[in-house]
């Protein structure tokens, strides 16, 4: 019998305990989602004539996928440009050089605590004083989600190179590499598996706030499906909020299963994870495969200092 750690095995009347509780619990599930179910259909909002209108390529073409598109384009130069600022701000936070550490170390604080609506507020209304006249919604969206999310990937950055063991830059300075080639090829590389799953959660959590655009008119999913559509179809507001809300949840599973590939993909690769350290004994202690020519190895004797 397996046994937990974490916790002990239920006897007898645990377990009927806990099958009354799981009973229960989905009784009272139920009954949450009946009364919600129950709600709008005594509003109507189960009518056919307000769904009628998703069921229309005009309307999907002229609303929904022109918001699609905008938030689509939004979230993916959003993303590259914070993954790039959070790559230059979080190597700079590692840097021997106080003054290149303390004002990226300051960047990276003072838009990490600024909340991303008032950045986004403060880019969009400032914009038109510094450049003139014209429509700023779209880099007042994609300007906030790079400081804000670039700022938070620098602490994932930082915090990946750290997670590293330090027996990898020992043994990189030990056979003659300078401090670029060991954090390039030998930390870099080893660090993105660990990264992996934090900026995953961070890309999702940037394509979920593109939603914030709807504050400033920026016409995105939400400002076309959840603002327009109500407005030419009247009495259709609860189900654009469910229409809309479906496919957010199918962008941001799509871009976990995406990244989840590609997680997977790189613990496989020998170019961007460490090999298995071996075992005390086997006598031969193999450096990163990022380490190319430059080193193949280190010997290490394991009976002797």
């Amino acid at each position: 019998m397996s046994t937990s750690v974490l916790f002990d095995a239920p006897g007898p009347r645990a377990r009927v305990r806990n099958g009354a509780l799981t009973a229960i619990s989905i009784v009272a599930v139920a009954a949450v989602l009946y009364g919600i179910y129950a709600g709008f259909d005594a509003k109507g909002q189960w009518d056919a004539k307000i769904w009628q209108p998703f069921l229309q390529w005009k309307t999907w073409q002229i609303n929904i996928i022109p918001g699609l598109i905008g938030t689509l384009q939004a979230a993916a130069v959003a993303a590259v440009l914070a993954l790039a600022f959070g790559a230059i701000f979080g190597l700079a936070r590692l840097s021997d050089h106080r003054w290149i550490r303390i004002p990226a170390g300051l960047v990276v604080e003072v838009f990490r605590a600024i909340p991303l609506l008032l950045l986004i507020f403060f880019i969009f209304y400032l914009a038109p004083t510094l450049m003139g006249g014209g429509d700023y919604a779209f880099m007042a969206v994609v300007l906030g989600l790079t400081l804000y999310n670039g700022s938070v990937l620098a602490e994932v950055v930082r915090a990946g190179v750290h997670a590293v063991p330090k027996g990898q830059s020992e043994a990189s300075y030990a056979v003659g590499m300078r401090k670029n080639q060991v954090m390039r090829l030998v930390l870099l590389p080893q660090a993105v598996t660990a990264m992996m799953p934090a900026i995953v959660s961070q890309l999702v959590v940037l394509l979920k706030d593109t939603a914030l655009g709807y504050i400033i008119a920026y016409e995105d999913l939400l400002n076309t499906g959840f603002k327009i559509l109500p407005a030419v179809f009247f009495g259709s507001l609860i189900p654009a909020a469910i229409v809309i809300g479906v496919m957010y949840v199918a962008l941001n599973m799509a871009l976990s299963y995406l990244a989840n590939r590609l997680e997977r993909r790189s613990r496989r690769s020998r170019k961007s994870s460490a090999r298995p350290i071996v075992p005390p004994g086997a006598g031969t202690l193999a450096l990163s495969a990022g380490l190319g020519g430059a080193a193949t190895g280190v010997a290490l004797d394991s009976g002797t200092d």
